[in-house]
């Protein structure tokens, strides 16, 4: 398991510098933001070009970039949308919005979807299964964005339940700021709970109807005790480490969600950073969301190894 996970992270650092390498180049590729002629920073931010070789080929561009982060942890300043602002401080201030709405829409989504899981498993071939598996299939088809539109319509326009926009300030935890979360929270829901309702049907009804199962049904066990004990902790082989791969999924739905409903979260602000041209805004959100990705698929890889002991990762027999 060790060879294997070092291995991994080996993979995952050399799959991390071309992604960078790649998205670096494209960003630099067009023009720079231009700026101010006026403003103090100007002058700043014109060293900063120099120093970072902007004249020079890209390798070159790139080898000063990441020897500025490795030395310094010095990601640059914003030259466009927070001008002369330091880009990490910014980023660090927009982080918490983005982890909070996502964390709701996780934790709201993954009892709800192996709930109605189970449930279209244990009513297998009724009018609740056939149900249930064609809005799932619907639900998944349709983006995420789709559905903010259909929220704001029913739940803040019509009902006028919740609010618009999300809530201002930084007081995650208010009675306001939880109820003007609650729009986007629902928008990434739904196909995370459509996700895990598939999933979790599609692995409990073959496991419903294993050999082991009607065994433990033979020596007493009800059917709901037959599928806690024993079909429900199989079915989680599968299930948990699908938690990972749902939660970078949300991330990634979250760029436009977020634009949607004022969230002043990551992904809102690397949506600005391209359309302002602002590189070093860009470039610190594009290394975050590829860490991420690849740090939950290592970890997706390796759960299969705690959660099902017979499972020996790396091995070849």
């Amino acid at each position: 398991m060790i060879k294997y996970v070092l291995q991994r992270i080996l993979y995952m650092f050399m799959v991390f510098m071309i992604i960078t390498l790649m998205c670096f180049v494209l960003i630099r590729m067009l023009p720079p933001a231009v700026l101010p002629p006026d403003d103090p920073h100007t002058f700043q931010i014109l060293r900063r070009r120099e120093a970072l070789g902007y004249n020079e080929p890209y390798l070159v561009q790139f080898w000063l970039f990441l020897k500025n982060i490795v030395t310094k942890w010095d990601w640059g300043v914003s030259e466009k949308l927070f001008f002369g602002q330091n880009v990490w401080d910014i980023f660090v201030g927009k982080l918490p919005a983005t982890m909070i709405v996502n964390l709701y829409s996780i934790i709201w989504s993954i009892p709800v979807g192996i709930g109605l899981g189970v449930w279209a498993a244990l009513k297998k071939n009724t009018w609740i299964d056939y149900f249930l598996s064609t809005a799932t299939m619907v639900v998944i088809s349709v983006p995420s964005f789709v559905y903010a539109f259909l929220v704001q319509y029913l739940f803040c326009f019509k009902l006028h339940w919740f609010p618009f926009l999300m809530a201002g300030g930084t007081n995650y935890f208010s009675w306001e700021m939880l109820v003007s979360i609650i729009p986007p929270v629902l928008s990434l829901s739904f196909g995370v709970i459509a996700g895990f309702t598939r999933t979790t049907r599609a692995e409990l009804t073959e496991v419903l109807t294993s050999e082991f199962m009607l065994l433990a049904r033979t020596k007493g066990l009800t059917r709901a005790q037959a599928t806690v004990r024993h079909a429900l902790r199989n079915c989680f082989v599968v299930i948990v480490p699908g938690i990972f791969g749902e939660f970078i999924g949300i991330l990634g739905g979250s760029l436009i969600i977020e634009g949607i409903f004022a969230v002043p979260g990551v992904g809102r602000l690397t949506l600005d950073a391209i359309n302002g041209l602002d590189y070093n805004i860009f470039m610190l959100s594009t290394c975050f969301y590829t860490a991420i990705g690849l740090a939950a698929s290592l970890v997706v890889d390796v759960s299969y190894g705690f959660i099902d002991p017979r499972i020996r990762m790396g091995s070849k027999k």
